[in-house]
């Protein structure tokens, strides 16, 4: 198994800590692509995401976090060739209980693939309420509240790999 991991919006740097202990807890090499800080456009995030989702094989699993996560989730409802395992890290809300962005909001038909929302309680950017509105949005998702970890998740890399190799 291969694991790609999509960063955060201005998050190439921030997240590759999580996204490198992920890749040690699971034993895999880790891709991790440059998203377009310059252009925060759905469409300009979503063009590289279908791309590199387009290099999967079928036992690679991928995991995005925040805005990266809200991307990736749309890109997965257009039916896109889809990966074994997916894991979306403090993924936002957008819709009008959320940030209410309409650009961003999911509207689309859940992806039909075994996904996991995870949030941290104490997670600074993004409210821990979003992962409630996610779960209502999202039924079939399993979901993964942690107590502590923050926004990137600081010591959770076990736990959140479980969700990609069980």
């Amino acid at each position: 198994m291969r694991l790609l991991f999509f960063h955060g919006a201005g998050g190439f740097d921030d997240d590759r800590a999580i996204a490198d202990d992920l890749g040690r807890a699971l034993g895999s090499p880790i891709n991790v692509p440059r998203l377009p800080d310059e252009d925060m456009s759905l469409e300009a995030w979503a063009t590289p995401i279908r791309r590199s989702l387009g290099e999967l094989r079928a036992d690679d699993a991928v995991v995005a976090h925040s805005f990266g996560a809200s991307v990736l989730l749309h890109v997965l409802a257009e039916g896109v060739p889809a990966p074994s395992k997916v894991v979306l890290l403090a993924m936002p809300n957008w819709g009008p209980n959320g940030w209410d962005v309409e650009d961003y909001a999911f509207g689309g038909t859940e992806p039909l693939l075994p996904f996991s929302l995870h949030h941290c309680r104490d997670d600074e950017v993004v409210p821990f309420v979003h992962l409630a509105l996610n779960a209502a949005e999202l039924p079939s998702a399993r979901v993964r509240e942690h107590a502590s970890g923050g926004h990137q998740f600081d010591g959770l890399a076990d736990t959140i790999s479980a969700d990609l190799v069980g």
